[in-house]
């Protein structure tokens, strides 16, 4: 559905992304992290064709989206970052127009995604809160059954309700063979949402993977507590292990991948207890930027 080749876009000096390769198949959630300025909001630019890359190019539906940029849209449902609305006209009116330029009559979607977001269609956009011009954005977006959908930090602003009515109709839209392509700082959305996640930074994709796996090989927290005082350095010295504190009787550290050997050495030391923190996307997505600000220094 998405494929990206060697995928650049530079501003003058700036180069906001580099030989982004990537590829997301009918069917997927996939999520797009970074910290600001990592190149997320130009990636989708350039997949919807409101931006033309520097070099490289973008595939939709198996075509080049710059040859032929007017079908490919057909067929993709957009909601961009800096969400901008007539304001003067109500939702009913605004989405009424917006399925006219794609010749699609049939509001039924926009009006029960409306209904489910508690979105009253009546008002003018003008009057909308941040919140509810977001959900009118998103509703926008979904109202012709698209292929393919594309949304900027599609959270942005929803109360706790409608963020779960999103992301229901993100995964419903899924599972009835369309794509999602996301960007988010919303962490915990990416662990409820999306099948893969692709951490972007500094404008070059660091990794790609699916949740479970990045959760499986991330940096988790384990505490030990034993009978005695132990020596630290017992731990040090188990591959995999670091960031080991002490004190007392009470053993703290990180380990990446198995932990198999680590229980085994602390359980011949007098081992009372051990607890495990389940890394979640947030330490994995913060390990990624510590090794770039680490390699960068």
């Amino acid at each position: 559905m998405v494929r990206t080749e060697r995928l650049t876009k530079r501003y003058g000096h700036t180069t906001a992304l580099r030989d982004l390769d990537l590829e997301v198949s009918g069917g997927e959630v996939f999520g797009l992290l970074g910290p600001n300025g990592a190149g997320k909001t130009t990636t989708l630019r350039l997949l919807v064709d409101l931006i033309r890359p520097t070099s490289g190019r973008v595939l939709l539906f198996g075509e080049d989206v710059a040859a032929d940029s007017v079908e490919a849209r057909r067929r993709v449902g957009y909601l961009p970052g800096n969400l901008a609305l007539y304001d003067d006209l109500t939702g009913a009116k605004l989405l009424k127009l917006l399925a006219g330029l794609r010749n699609h009559a049939d509001l039924t979607v926009a009006h029960r995604l409306a209904e489910r977001l508690d979105l009253d269609l009546d008002r003018r956009a003008g009057e909308l809160s941040k919140g509810n011009r977001q959900k009118l954005g998103v509703v926008q977006a979904f109202q012709h059954q698209p292929d393919l959908l594309v949304l900027d930090e599609p959270a942005s602003g929803l109360d706790p309700f409608a963020q779960r009515e999103l992301h229901a109709a993100v995964r419903e839209h899924a599972d009835a063979g369309g794509t999602v392509l996301f960007s988010s700082h919303v962490l915990s959305e990416m662990e409820q949402v999306a099948d893969r996640v692709g951490i972007l930074l500094d404008g070059r994709l660091a990794v790609v993977d699916r949740v479970a796996n990045l959760k499986a090989n991330a940096l988790r927290a384990l505490t030990f507590t034993f009978d005695t005082p132990v020596d630290a350095g017992v731990f040090d010295r188990i591959p995999g292990v670091r960031d080991v504190t002490v004190s007392g009787c009470t053993v703290a550290c990180r380990v990446v991948g198995n932990v198999g050997e680590l229980v085994r050495a602390a359980a011949g030391l007098g081992l009372v207890n051990v607890t495990s923190a389940e890394p979640d996307l947030e330490d994995i997505f913060l390990d990624y930027v510590e090794k770039r600000e680490s390699h960068v220094t």
